[in-house]
């Protein structure tokens, strides 16, 4: 049964002191908004962490990078690496760690360099690069979406289809205000390809960049371009149960093994671990919301603190009455269970605001940067889960027990002869 003499009890002792409790109360309040708020921004930077990478966390990369500097086995040293196909297969027949395996090429070395590209009496100057079926989740650090269109596919590759997916910056530049670009043409040195897709880069940081290039089928690429003895690029990615880096070893010493390269020459292929780039995110998410925590419940603690001194004054305050009540036979528990409830009353409403105070500014920080352009930065998505969000009122609980609990025994202590005689 709810006892409303009780509540009543602990709102008339509330209202006494209004200004003192509203004080008390703030720093609570203080505490859990800056845990959800800086939590919020922590697990938003976490979240964009993860779908940044999504399905390409475990991808490695490798290119011929620098001449040999050793003599190996009869050959001079000054050679570079020429990746081909039969280096591929070996990779597919000798390592069973390897899941997929494939190359790219690209205009202008491994990693490519700005191309003239025209259309009609437009014309800019963008990366172009071949590609395969659902490789749009490789090619950049950050997602990446069709917009219109569709990206490559198999029979693309195959048939060897003279197909391009651009970036939208291509497309603003190239096709100004036309508003169907799927089935237009461009020219590439000479040669022209179809638009079949658009695509747009979501990440802040280098998105334009990444939204001017352009993507060409990469069997296609190879025949149009003369490229069809090697590839600037190889991707791999390891099984399931195995280390990256490990993979990783073993493809360079095959590779290394198969061109004749001594196994101390260093820098000769040039690798690209991106699990290793994702573990160093995740620990710096780690970092950061270790640090908020630290930050919040710091700032909970002094509120706490708080609360707790001025249950003690409150204490100190009714100490006749808390004798009387104990002469008319309220047991030392009746006592403790009075200042505790009013200690978790001030310290559960003042979190509780806090909390939904904490929830309503990170939406709203969410939804102005969206409505600026800005709503897929590493920041830009602050968020708490629901998981967060019982933690936050678990420690709430724990917050206000823990400041009653001093005064709560100092209350039940109390002598009722000599608080009788209390002035």
């Amino acid at each position: 049964m709810i006892d409303l003499d009780k509540w009543q009890e602990i709102a008339n002792s509330m209202s006494k002191h209004k200004l003192r409790t509203a004080l008390t109360a703030f720093g609570v309040f203080w505490g859990i908004f800056m845990l959800v708020i800086l939590l919020g921004f922590g697990g938003g930077f976490g979240y964009q962490v993860e779908s940044s990478f999504r399905d390409n966390k475990n991808v490695l990369l490798m290119w011929s990078n620098n001449p040999t500097q050793l003599p190996y086995k009869g050959l001079g040293k000054g050679r570079y690496l020429s990746l081909t196909q039969a280096d591929i297969e070996a990779v597919r027949q000798k390592i069973p760690s390897v899941e997929m395996i494939d190359g790219k090429n690209a205009l202008g070395g491994s990693w490519g360099s700005p191309q003239n590209v025209l259309h009609e009496n437009e014309r800019g100057s963008f990366a172009v690069s071949g590609s395969h079926e659902g490789w749009l989740r490789y090619e950049f650090d950050s997602p990446s979406n069709m917009i219109e269109g569709r990206y490559i596919n198999r029979l693309d590759d195959e048939e060897r289809r003279k197909v391009a997916v651009i970036g939208e910056r291509v497309k603003q530049v190239l096709f100004k205000d036309k508003k169907e670009v799927i089935g237009q043409t461009i020219l590439i040195q000479g040669i022209h390809f179809r638009v079949i897709g658009v695509y747009k880069n979501t990440a802040t940081e280098g998105g334009e960049q990444n939204n001017a290039s352009i993507f060409l089928a990469n069997e296609t690429f190879r025949q149009a371009f003369n490229a069809m003895h090697r590839f600037d690029l190889i991707f791999f990615t390891p099984k399931s149960g195995f280390s990256s880096a490990e993979v990783n070893d073993q493809v360079k010493s095959l590779l290394y093994e198969r061109h004749k390269v001594h196994p101390d020459d260093k820098g000769v292929l040039g690798a690209w671990n991106h699990e290793e780039y994702y573990k160093q995110q995740k620990s710096l998410v780690t970092g950061i919301i270790g640090f908020c925590w630290m930050v919040a419940i710091g700032t909970l603690i002094a509120g706490v603190i708080g609360v707790g001194n001025i249950m003690l004054v409150i204490v100190k305050e009714r100490t006749r009455e808390i004798g009387l009540r104990k002469a008319m036979g309220a047991t030392p528990m009746n006592i403790s269970l009075m200042v505790m409830q009013e200690s978790l009353v001030i310290t559960l409403l003042s979190g509780y605001a806090g909390l939904v105070a904490g929830v309503l500014l990170l939406e709203a920080v969410k939804s102005i940067l969206i409505s600026m352009g800005k709503g897929s930065g590493q920041f830009s998505s602050p968020f708490i889960d629901i998981g967060t969000a019982l933690t936050a009122l678990g420690v709430l609980v724990t917050a206000g027990a823990i400041a009653s609990l001093l005064p709560a025994m100092k209350a039940a202590s109390v002598n009722p002869i000599l608080a009788l005689q209390d002035e």
